[in-house]
């Protein structure tokens, strides 16, 4: 059973179907941090309405979009690329995926051209749990966890059909929720 992965940094966490939080509907979660102080991650399957050039002046002409990271301090930008090569202090929470790093840098990379969309992300706001809260939410079977981590799915342009990719990917034990309608009174 794929949720008795435990939770840690670099793995996903999948929402159950039918969970009706607004916040986490449907959702893919990167897990970028795991302790006993608690857990962080980014929803990378819900696009919020701003481009980064509409969020900092620096870079006014970027399309970049901007995802809503999760509810907690919204008022924050985040993000995580592929290319540690061009960005210095960035922290590996998976496999050539990292969260973080030099934003000078970043902002730097942009204005020349030199930073593409399919390498970075970027974020409002993050999912937080208090400690052993996300143990208990896995153990109600709010989340399914996996380790089934690549850039490919980090990264994903298509961001309305991830979940149902990413529960598709997980094998012919959970295939069939994909298929699941949003409302289970539809049924």
């Amino acid at each position: 059973m794929l949720s008795s992965i435990p939770a840690a940094a670099g793995r996903l966490l999948i929402s159950e179907p039918f969970m009706m939080d607004p916040n986490f509907k449907r959702s893919v979660i990167l897990l970028t941090e795991y302790s006993e102080a608690g857990a962080m991650g980014f929803i990378l399957n819900q696009p919020g309405e701003f481009s980064l050039g509409d969020i900092l002046p620096e870079v006014s002409y970027s399309e970049m979009p901007v995802f809503i990271g999760g509810p907690v301090a919204n008022n924050t930008l985040h993000f995580i690329h592929c290319c540690p090569g061009k960005i210095d202090g960035g922290i590996e929470v998976g496999e050539g995926v990292y969260w973080g790093g030099d934003f000078e840098e970043v902002k730097a990379l942009i204005n020349s051209y030199q930073l593409k969309m399919d390498e970075i992300r970027f974020f409002t706001g993050y999912s937080g749990w208090t400690p052993k809260q996300l143990d208990a939410e896995i153990k109600e079977d709010s989340w399914i966890v996996t380790d089934k981590l690549n850039k490919e799915i980090i990264f994903a342009k298509n961001e309305e059909n991830l979940w149902r990719q990413v529960v598709i990917g997980l094998g012919q034990r959970y295939a069939h929720i994909a298929n699941f309608p949003e409302n289970p009174e539809l049924n």
